[in-house]
């Protein structure tokens, strides 16, 4: 009996659900996250979702103009449907601040912060072609040396590059640039006040978002599908370690 509990504590299994509004009006298009395996899947027209998960996994909902909803996995049956409840959240129709505290939800923070990238506007608009992948010279494998050795051949520059230590060189620096380059991407879409009203100081941002990557490694696969809303969500997760790291070494955060 203990293994059998066990055994479905962790195995995984398919949760079903709705999604309406307060109004209990059935809301298409949400995004439901799986915070445990970041496997996301969205409601169908009739508001209704189908997600694998495990016992206890925690699900995120998701949409814009609603507030965010969390919901553990339940454990009293495999045919259990979860039903959610979005609020929306009022529009403010008033004057727009340039500086307003972050209400903590990512559907209306994310709109809030995000910078307006002209450059990117314009290339949509005008439908110029965007440059594929980096030019760049590939280091030198150690199987791309040897295994023409094996056929009489030998690839001069390649040995060079791996007993001078050129190749290694390379690999390090485009691992430092592509670093710089995805802390760079959010840089530039995302508003300084975000992170300092989170208690990040300025000079901190890229430290805290290379700490991101580190410990959420999927952190940077939203960057490279250029997701914004999904940086954001991981995000706020590593918030709070963080701002927790800088206190205990008694660094500073901002008001």
């Amino acid at each position: 009996m203990p293994y059998f509990i066990f055994s479905y504590m962790f195995s995984q299994i398919k949760v079903t659900g709705e999604v309406t509004d307060d109004n209990k009006i059935s809301l298409g298009v949400v995004t439901i996250v799986n915070m445990s395996t970041n496997e996301k899947v969205t409601t169908n027209s009739s508001g209704q979702f189908s997600i694998e998960a495990s016992f206890n996994d925690e699900l995120r909902f998701v949409k814009a103009g609603y507030e965010r909803v969390s919901r553990r996995v339940p454990g009293n049956g495999l045919n259990s449907m979860l039903f959610i409840t979005l609020v929306k959240i009022p529009e403010d129709i008033e004057e727009v601040k340039l500086h307003q505290k972050l209400s903590g939800d990512l559907s209306k923070d994310s709109k809030l912060v995000a910078k307006v990238n002209k450059g990117e506007i314009i290339q949509q608009a005008v439908g110029l072609p965007q440059p594929v992948g980096k030019m760049r010279e590939k280091p030198a494998e150690v199987k791309q040396v040897l295994l023409p050795i094996l056929v009489g051949h030998l690839d001069v520059q390649g040995a060079y590059d791996l007993i001078s230590g050129k190749a290694r060189r390379q690999k390090r620096k485009y691992k430092y640039d592509d670093l710089q380059s995805d802390i760079m991407w959010i840089k530039s879409r995302v508003e300084e006040f975000y992170f300092t009203e989170n208690g990040i100081p300025k000079e901190r941002i890229s430290e805290f978002l290379e700490f991101s990557f580190t410990t959420k490694p999927h952190v940077r696969t939203y960057v490279k599908a250029k997701n914004l809303s999904g940086v954001l969500l991981s995000l706020e997760d590593t918030i709070p370690p963080y701002v927790e790291r800088l206190k205990s070494k008694g660094g500073h955060s901002s008001e």
